[in-house]
This record gives structure tokens, C-alpha cells and sequence, in this order.
């Protein structure tokens, strides 16, 4: 009644891998049925968010080790991009976040080069003209802190381009030195140590899912 890769099983203890090997009984083909799980990393710089790097660049699940469960990462944060990056196998989850029509906010902290005014914060806010000549929607973007001539800033998006925020800073003027993602929905980074990540609670998968 069971089979191995297309071979009969007629003793005890035959070990299978779910990923690699095909598992029938009676005929049919059995999937392996894993736990939802969806983690929480603090990504460090030099990392890659995608699970094939042509450059060979290390990637960021090489940092999540759970035996058995294999996570993909919900979104991306760009090589040199550090902070909060969700990791998860619950497909529903990973839909939720990245649809477009979701909106779910992301809250980043840049260090940006100068001394940004108030009429480069409204820009970013109401929408700057990118390279591709795609417009940004609306965002919320406020001064943190003045760091000798250059600038602490606060900046809260809708969507997801790529390389979005640098290019919206470098679009006013103020290209971007450091970053970091601090916030997803009502998920805040806190205190997780750069290269850590911890599991998320039930409460904050639904909390998530919950998300318009």
C-alpha cells in the first residue's frame, strides 16, 4: 500500500525527505503538512532577501534556523537595508502584506545627507516623481533629530517599490546613508538584537491578518 519513489516499502523505519521524496499510499500521493510559522528577524546589512544570489551574497533565511520548517521571506529590504523583516510559510499571511491594495504601513528611519527642510518632508509626503516616472502615493514623513549636517527622518509608506524610500529621498535632494525598517503594521522591531528573530504569537499573526 506505500511507496517510496516508485518503490514498494515492505519494512519498518524507511526514513524519507518530504522536500525531495515521493510518499503514495494506496495510489496516491501523500504532501507533508507543516505548522504555520512566521518569524520575526532583525536584518543586518550585507544580507540578501532573495533565496539565490548570482554574487554568491549570503541570504537572510541562512539566519533563521527552525528544523523542519522552511520560511520565505514577505517582502524585501535591499542589501545595505537593516531592521524589521517578517519570514513565513503561511501563504495566506504573505498575500496579505504585499497585496498593494492592502496598504499595510512601513515605518523606516533613515539617516539622510544634509539638512532636510519642511518643503522636502511635504514633497515626500504628497507624492515625488521617481526615476521610472511613477509617482509615489501619499506617506507620512517627519524630522527626527538633526545629526551635524545631515538628518534624522521618520518616514511611513503605503506600498512597495523597490529601493521606495532611497529613491523618494534622493528624489528631494537628500540621498540616504543609513536604514532601517523599525515597524510593519502595528509589529515594532523594539529591542530584537541585529541578526536575532523570534517566533510571533498567535495574537500577532491574527493582528497582522486583520490588517486593511
Amino acid at each position: 500500500m506505500v511507496k517510496v519513489n516508485g518503490r514498494i516499502v515492505t519494512e519498518q523505519g524507511v526514513k524519507v525527505d518530504p522536500e525531495r521524496d515521493i510518499v503514495e499510499f494506496r495510489g496516491k500521493r501523500l504532501q507533508a503538512v507543516q505548522q504555520s510559522v512566521t518569524v520575526m528577524l532583525h536584518k543586518p546589512a550585507g544580507y540578501v532577501t532573495t533565496s539565490h544570489d548570482q554574487f554568491g551574497r549570503p541570504d537572510v533565511c541562512q539566519l533563521v534556523q527552525i528544523p523542519g520548517i522552511r520560511l520565505y521571506p514577505v517582502g524585501s529590504l535591499d542589501y545595505q537595508t537593516t531592521g524589521l523583516l517578517l519570514l513565513t510559510n503561511d501563504g495566506d499571511l504573505a498575500y496579505r502584506l504585499t497585496h498593494p491594495g492592502h496598504g499595510v504601513p512601513k515605518v523606516y528611519h533613515a539617516l539622510v545627507l544634509g539638512e532636510i527642510d519642511s518643503k522636502a518632508l511635504h514633497k515626500m509626503e504628497t507624492g515625488v516623481v521617481l526615476k521610472d516616472g511613477y509617482k509615489t502615493a501619499k506617506a507620512k514623513a517627519r524630522l527626527l533629530s538633526r545629526a551635524g549636517s545631515n538628518s534624522r527622518i521618520e518616514i511611513t509608506i503605503y506600498e512597495g517599490k523597490n529601493h521606495q524610500v532611497r529613491q523618494m529621498a534622493k528624489a528631494v535632494g537628500h540621498p540616504v546613508l543609513r536604514l532601517a525598517r523599525v515597524k510593519e503594521g502595528n509589529l515594532e522591531l523594539g529591542d530584537l538584537e541585529e541578526g536575532k528573530y523570534r517566533i510571533l504569537t498567535p495574537a500577532e499573526v491574527k493582528m497582522l491578518k486583520s490588517l486593511k
